[in-house]
């Protein structure tokens, strides 16, 4: 590296004196800090909050890391962090771990409460949602709240939880924002300078690791664009459009290309990569895939590993480590996977050993061995934990992943393979976004390591190269809120603010902000045709009389003949009404002065302007009524259903206060808030066992597949447990009719498919006869039982002692075997 220029040493020396914290944390870091990064810590030291919108992968977790940093030089100063999901809280609570020591930072996670009254603390978002509702004392000296991928606010299940967090911390609270980059940073931005102050927005679309675009054609990589038409017009490569047309020419093209590519790159950065050779131009053969162990050869020939491969399918995953595993492939030394056995049995030992067969757990071990894993949500937490630190110290050199790897999770690889660009959303299959291509995508490459990143898009027959180009080319993607009251929030806002109060926050969410602005916009189109409106009215005015008004006649008599033709089947009856209705108008026009107006026609055509004009003015009036306080309107109704059910009393002059039941509500959260809470304050659950009620709360969390049939009463649990459940069901429909009552969407029936799965479970039965049951894989019922778990806890708080005492037994009867192992 040569030595700083005089002009960059000055540089240096005056951001040294106007920030020397950053300049202090920069010197800590392995890496110089991009400008970007510097920005935002500047930013952060000079009081303000911070946006960071930046590519997977680029570094804006060190915005964080330096707030933190800064939390640390004043005694008492706290800093929370908070992430999206459990594994990713796990793994910045050792990360922080490694910095700051065991004793400074802790973990809460819902199940999990590791030192939770220390300076640094990891969290679920929901997790500190709470706190802020409860008013804990842990929030006392929070200095900064760092919200790492911030963009989950779009979720449509758990969007709300960040919105309710940005609005509620306080204000002496500064925040960091972690986003991945999306088109509308600005916005979001706008309105976190709303509502929570002076807030910088920082920007940037340049990834640290250069990503190089590739398509594989059978046995060759082609670049996906032809850089020496430059990159500013990111052309796609004529030579896969020839292919895609039909005249791939035997590959001879091919073969022109990668010599091109070679001579362009000679010097041994890049190479030639191809795994078949040549035949002539006049064969021209069908392009078909090659198989996964020749990918995966191939890949490892050129020195692309390791690598992940996105397949939108568990079970794709799981047949493609087989499919390896079937061609004997190893990748591997005997070193690394001597290695690799310890790491799995140091992070496996507290497993049983009757679970481990059940889990195919020695064949998972050997695949492991030969270097390659699946990792989806199917998978045993504990397994995708193991597969997760495996692939970071580069022994699992290839994951077959479903697009959940791309949530966040620290597991960088060189190259990234996409065998198809479209996924089944649980209805149909449709194209992957954008933004999706670029968050799976960013997954590739690792700085520090690689001099760039590689995507690889399997080229399948009906593949457009313009297409893939689109997808690779747009690096964004909007973020919209998801934002919409509860009946748990509504409980605490009322009881923390009251009404009216709550109604000025919620109109303060993202959500009524980008409302609001699409009303902008909507209301200039209204004054602008308010104008031409005008000029219409203007040019059919007639000296004979009110032209408006005979138009009127005009269209009602027009629109009455049009439905007396088309409706030809009608009773004579009510044909002989419209005949009458018909004769009338025709009576009343010809009566009209501005009947007999030479310039009748002239005019007429004026008025077919104007109310054809009028008629879309009206529409875009209802729209910006609709959009006016919506969310406060939402709220509104949510306010009358809790009103109806004596959770809040309301007094003649709208004063609102929670009732006893309503204060129970504030500690439930969930999909199911006002169905558990009237199920507890009716005693519907009142004389259940511990697995009863575990079997019962499973049916509240519980999401069925759409395909998925229910046990039926023959599966279900016998005894109290099938009372309980009929009258949870009943009192759900006397809640669903009431909230469509009022106008709110309802939810869906509680579902008891793997009630007896989750009974059988806190019995005590063996996880082989568990899993057999639940007709699941372990991971999926691991997190079903962390859900079950939550509720139940829940229960334990708010219920009356004796059902409490059941909600704590039945929790610790669920919280056991690979359940209780680990915490994601």
């Amino acid at each position: 590296m040569s030595a700083p220029s005089p002009a960059e040493r000055f540089a240096r020396a005056a951001a040294r004196s106007t920030h020397p914290h950053t300049a202090d944390f920069a010197e800590m870091q392995r890496f110089e800090l991009d400008d970007f990064q510097i920005a935002g810590c500047h930013a952060l030291e000079d009081g303000r909050s911070v946006l960071v919108a930046a590519p997977t992968g680029a570094g804006k977790t060190i915005v964080g890391e330096f707030a933190i940093h800064l939390a640390m030089l004043e005694a008492g100063d706290k800093a929370f962090y908070t992430t999206p999901i459990k594994a990713l809280s796990n793994q910045k609570f050792h990360e922080l771990q490694d910095v700051y020591g065991d004793d400074q930072v802790g973990l809460l996670t819902g199940d999990t409460n590791i030192n939770a009254s220390a300076r640094i603390v990891v969290m679920t978002t929901e997790v500190l949602r709470n706190m802020l509702y409860a008013d804990s004392p842990a929030l006392r000296g929070l200095r900064f709240v760092v919200m790492d991928e911030v963009h989950y606010l779009a979720d449509r299940f758990r969007g709300a939880v960040w919105e309710e967090v940005i609005i509620h911390l306080p204000p002496s609270v500064k925040l960091v924002s972690l986003s991945a980059t999306v088109s509308n940073a600005e916005e979001f931005g706008d309105w976190l300078d709303t509502v929570r102050g002076d807030t910088e927005v920082i920007v940037s679309e340049t990834r640290p690791v250069p990503l190089e675009q590739h398509v594989l054609v059978r046995g060759d990589l082609l670049p996906l664009f032809d850089d020496r038409a430059g990159v500013a017009t990111a052309q796609v490569n004529q030579e896969l459009l020839r292919i895609r047309g039909g005249n791939a020419g035997g590959f001879e093209n091919n073969r022109r290309a990668q010599e091109y590519r070679s001579q362009r790159h000679a010097g041994g950065r890049r190479q030639s990569w191809s795994g078949h050779k040549p035949t002539r131009a006049s064969q021209a053969p069908r392009i078909e895939r090659i198989d996964r162990p020749e990918v995966v050869e191939l890949l490892q020939r050129n020195h692309l590993l390791p690598a992940i491969f996105f397949i939108f399918s568990r079970a794709g995953c799981d047949a493609a480590v087989q499919q390896l595993r079937r061609a004997n492939v190893r990748l591997t030394s005997a070193e690394e996977r001597t290695e690799i056995r310890q790491i799995v049995d140091e992070l496996t030992f507290t497993l049983k050993d009757e679970d481990l067969a059940v889990l195919h757990f020695w064949e998972w071990r050997e695949n492991l061995e030969r270097g390659m894993a699946a990792h989806h949500a199917g998978l045993l937490p504990a397994f995708k934990e193991v597969v997760e630190e495996l692939f970071r110290r580069k022994l699992v050199k290839v994951v077959f992943a479903t697009e959940t790897l791309a949530l966040g999770i620290n597991m960088p690889a060189r190259t990234v393979v996409l065998e198809k660009l479209e996924k089944f959303n649980g209805e149909a299959r449709v194209a992957i976004t954008s933004g999706e291509y670029t968050q799976l995508t960013g997954r590739a490459g690792r700085r520090g390591i690689d001099v760039e990143g590689h995507a690889v898009v399997q080229f399948t027959e009906g593949l457009d190269p313009q297409s893939v180009a689109a997808l690779a080319s747009r690096r964004t993607y909007p973020l919209n809120s998801s934002f919409r009251p509860t009946y748990n929030m509504a409980v605490n806002l009322i009881d923390q603010f009251g009404r009216a109060r709550a109604r000025e926050i919620l109109e303060s969410s993202f959500a009524q902000f980008q409302a609001d602005r699409s009303v902008v916009g909507l209301a200039r189109q209204v004054k602008d045709a308010e104008e031409s409106l005008a000029g219409y009215e203007q040019a059919m005015t007639c000296d004979r009389g009110d032209f408006r008004e005979y138009s009127t006649i005009r269209r009602e008599l027009s629109d009455l003949e049009k439905i007396n033709r088309r409706d030809a089947t009608a009773p004579r009856r009510l044909r002989d009404e419209r005949q009458q209705q018909i004769q009338s108008l025709r009576r009343r026009m010809q009566r009209h002065p501005c009947h007999a107006c030479p310039d009748r026609e002239a005019h007429a055509r004026w008025a077919e302007r104007y109310w054809k004009l009028k008629r879309s003015t009206d529409k875009t009036r209802q729209q910006i009524d609709q959009r006016t306080r919506t969310v406060a309107r939402v709220f509104d109704r949510v306010v009358d259903v809790l009103g109806a059910l004596e959770y809040v009393a309301i007094d003649d002059d709208g004063t609102t206060v929670l009732t006893p039941a309503g204060r129970t509500m504030r500690r439930i959260y969930g999909e199911r808030d006002l169905l558990v809470a009237e199920s507890l304050r009716q005693g519907l659950w009142k004389g259940l066992d511990g697995p009863s009620l575990a079997a019962l709360a499973c049916c509240l969390v519980y999401e069925p597949r759409r395909d998925e049939a229910g046990p039926g009463e023959r599966g279900l649990p016998r005894g109290a447990f099938r009372a309980a459940l009929d009258a949870t069901q009943t009192l759900w429909q006397e809640l669903d009719d009431l909230e469509r009552d009022r106008r709110l969407p309802g939810s869906e029936s509680p579902a008891s498919g793997l009630a007896p799965a989750m009974h059988a479970w806190a019995r005590g039965l063996p996880l082989d006869s568990v899993l057999t049951l639940a007709d699941m894989a372990a991971g999926d019922f691991v997190r079903w039982a962390k859900q079950t778990i939550d509720l139940l806890d829940q229960i334990s708080l708010v219920a009356e002692p004796a059902l409490a005492k059941t909600a704590r037994t039945a929790l610790d009867s669920v919280r056991r075997g690979i359940v209780a192992y680990t915490s994601a």
